[in-house]
């Protein structure tokens, strides 16, 4: 398994990004102010603490009185119930900005997705958008609505405290702060090497993402290839990796505490040894309860500047989440209508449908020319014309061009030159909404949702009735191996359809196709990968359902074309032969030769099986 390297994210502060991620948190901007006035509150509230002992002290025990004890009781209280208010409702309210805006970003993100266009896909590994959508959106999430509250309170308490302090004794106020610079550099110091830890796990936690989705999807492969040990190898590769950068982060966390208490310890001693000398001198410069003040501010001080670093540190480590995620949500579709056409038509998840005109089926392509992002042109001055009704086979060697031909009549891909005219009308002048509601779509490999196998086939058209779904169905001939299942209709197909074979499988993802009657119809290779019987029964259902309607066939056995109205033989993106199948077959070119010889390979299966009989 190999994985594509994620870009490196080294910025410094960004404020222009985190200004765009607090656009997703606008319909909590008052929760936000709310939090933020409360920390600012929360740590007032603390800075009182200490003043309050200094006075319990200095007024009740110094001078051994209970006088005025009650009142002093009731505002410690007060300040205490204050405090706990204070914090129940900041971690209410932070909760709820935390889960609120993860929920918006992966719900916008959610759309975004369903709007990107193919090659978008065909260049995004999908480990890395779990990744964006999972554990880089919880940390934006994480780090606007708690991240907050730590340099709100952290802030707030430092300035307080350190303005008491120097209201208190301003010599012994500026000696107990002198340490805050050296702990701040500490901690930044230690803080970048925590950072550049959590960036390489973070970086190997999107590759083990994409390896679990990777040996998933492919476990049957893998062990058909005997892979396992060489996937179990990279794997451990990976999460030794991981293993190891979260080592190295957590050691150097376990070293900034210790050196952060022990300067601490320093500030404090300092101020025992100076602070004590002054309450013993001859005139008690200081009290006893002014001294236990100051021990109580430079025991705490030192907590939220740490706090405030590594708020700082957390902002810049989420920023590379924040990227990736904003770089997703701000990703524009290759493919994208105007906005003439959105007026007029409506967007893809707000369409006007009382203005879609309707959909005859004409298609003609104008000298169109389309090459994939920095690939080699696929199809050069393509032209063709299919009217209404028609069935259009396209038969060539793989990579000729035949899926892109159907691709860029659904509007997959558009043309990078040229134009593709629907009913006489570019399609880039209708909405891909329109275009597309009006395709059926069969794939060679046939994709099923988690459900009934009545869910799946409703999935083409959702307000089907239970009469339509079962007439669909056994009009591509699949109700005789439905009825077979316990449940029928209600057998759930399990996960990607796993539960079916195959072919019944790809009978089901037809009558999904057929269920919402569509205009143009799209086989890309669909009996390729399914039994002769299975193939009989889509054969069937082909000319029984598609007349009336613009069909195109990419067909790999091609006793499944001889009755299309048109057969083309596409080689290196061009048109080499056209005709009906007679008419090919009396030409003796490329298609019989291909016919011939398919004919005479199905022949010698046929009698060897006859023989083994």
């Amino acid at each position: 398994m190999q994985f594509q390297e994620e870009q490196d994210y080294n910025k410094r502060f960004d404020a222009s990004l985190w200004k765009k991620l607090l656009k997703y948190a606008k319909p909590f901007h008052k929760h936000l102010i709310l939090v933020c006035l409360l920390m600012i509150f929360s740590a007032y509230l603390d800075v009182q603490i200490p003043l309050l002992t200094r006075e319990a002290i200095d007024v009740y025990i110094q001078n051994h009185t209970l006088e005025g004890f009650g009142f002093f009781v009731i505002r410690y209280t007060l300040v205490v119930l204050a405090q706990v208010a204070c914090i129940f409702s900041f971690c209410f309210i932070s909760g709820k900005v935390e889960v609120g805006m993860t929920h918006r970003i992966r719900k916008i993100g959610f759309l975004r997705l369903q709007e990107l266009s193919f090659s978008f896909y065909d260049k995004t590994p999908v480990g890395y958008l779990i990744a964006r959508m999972t554990s880089d959106t919880q940390r934006i999430g994480d780090t606007i609505g708690w991240g907050l509250i730590d340099l709100m309170w952290g802030a707030g308490y430092v300035v307080m405290s350190a303005f008491t302090m120097l209201t208190l004794d301003w010599k012994l106020g500026l000696a107990v702060l002198s340490v805050i610079p050296v702990i701040a550099v500490v901690a930044m110091y230690f803080q970048k090497k925590i950072l550049k830890s959590y960036r390489e796990v973070r970086k190997t936690n999107s590759k083990i993402t994409g390896a679990f989705n990777e040996g998933i999807m492919g476990a049957k492969t893998t062990k058909t290839l005997v892979r396992e040990e060489a996937n179990n190898e990279e794997f451990v590769e990976l999460t030794h990796n991981m293993k190891r950068n979260s080592i190295r982060a957590a050691l150097n966390s376990s070293l900034l505490f210790p050196i952060v208490m022990s300067l601490g310890s320093i500030a404090i001693a300092f101020t025992l040894w100076q602070g004590g000398a002054k309450v013993f001198s001859v005139n008690a410069a200081l009290t006893v309860g002014t001294l236990t003040a100051f021990v109580n501010y430079a025991s705490n001080i030192f907590e939220p500047i740490v706090s405030i670093v590594r708020t700082f540190a957390d902002m810049q480590n989420s920023q590379a989440a924040g990227e990736r995620v904003i770089t997703m949500l701000e990703t524009e579709p290759e493919i994208k209508d105007s906005e003439a056409v959105q007026k007029e038509f409506g967007s893809n998840l707000n369409p006007d449908r009382s203005n879609w005109p309707e959909l005859i089926g004409d298609i003609e392509f104008e000298n169109v020319s389309f090459q994939y992002s920095g690939g080699e042109k696929v199809l050069k001055n393509f032209s063709l014309k299919v009217k209404a009704g028609e069935t259009i086979a396209l038969v060539g060697e793989t990579g000729s061009g035949k899926s892109t031909i159907v691709n860029l009549i659904c509007r997959f891909y558009e043309p990078t030159e040229g134009r593709i005219l629907i009913d006489g009308t570019d399609y880039k002048e209708r909405s891909q909404l329109w275009l597309q509601s009006h395709l059926g779509y069969v794939l060679q490999q046939p994709h099923l949702f988690s459900g009934t196998i009545r869910d799946n086939i409703r999935y083409g058209r959702l307000d089907a009735s239970n009469e339509e779904i079962e007439k669909v169905a056994r009009m591509v001939d699949a109700e005789e191996f439905i009825q077979k299942f316990e449940k029928g209709y209600d057998t759930d197909v399990g996960e990607g359809g796993n539960r079916l074979s195959t072919g019944q499988k790809q009978l089901v993802s037809f009558a999904r196709a057929l269920i919402a009657n569509p205009a143009i119809f799209v086989l890309d290779e669909a009996t390729s990968s399914v039994d002769t019987e299975t193939e009989q029964k889509i054969q069937k259902a082909i000319e029984t359902s598609l007349e009336g309607r613009t069909s195109f066939i990419i067909a790999h056995r091609l006793s499944t074309i001889r009755s299309a109205d048109r057969i083309l033989v596409i080689q290196h993106g061009e048109v080499t032969e056209s005709g009906s199948h007679k008419e090919l077959i009396q030409k003796r070119g490329y298609y019989y030769n291909l016919y011939a010889n398919q004919f005479s390979e199905e022949r010698e299966q046929a009698l060897l099986g006859k023989a083994t009989l």
